[in-house]
């Protein structure tokens, strides 16, 4: 089971995992904003978000970096889904997903699908100056059974 978290995305926002009960998420942990592989990794998701969305699934972005700084951050980038600030205290998201790098204090490079009920069913761990692409991601949401849609 994923644990569930709150983290700010906006200086008067925050959300938690809890909130996308439901909802198939993919959590995208990374070290920091601005940094170049780092930036590939983002822009390449955000290109990839309508294909993640076509299997429903929502997208996280997750750092140690502050909300201001992932604010300018989207910005700059015109990123289309949220960065949390896992800022204070500093990498405690991360850490209860066994992805934070101690001895650097940032994020590892690392992956996870969720499903609807809020389980782990894909993750992948990145060495830290590779992007993992989006390749794994869409093959763990491709073999997931199709989302269930309501009768209108």
């Amino acid at each position: 089971m994923a644990p569930d978290f709150t983290g700010a995305v906006t200086p008067d926002q925050n959300l938690s995992l809890s909130d996308l009960k439901g909802r198939r998420v993919v959590l995208a942990f990374y070290p920091a904003d601005w940094s170049p592989v780092c930036g590939d990794q983002m822009s390449l998701y955000n290109v990839v978000l309508p294909e993640f969305r076509k299997h429903g699934a929502e997208l996280l972005g997750l750092s140690v970096d502050g909300v201001w700084c992932h604010q300018a951050y989207a910005k700059a980038n015109q990123l289309h889904f949220p960065l949390i600030a896992d800022f204070h205290p500093k990498g405690d998201i991360a850490r209860s997903y066994g992805a934070f790098r101690e001895s650097e204090g940032v994020a590892e490079r690392a992956l996870f699908v969720l499903d609807e009920t809020g389980h782990i069913v894909w993750s992948h761990l990145s060495p830290i100056a590779v992007n993992p692409g989006a390749d794994g991601i869409l093959d763990a949401l491709e073999r997931m059974p199709k989302p269930e849609t309501a009768d209108v």
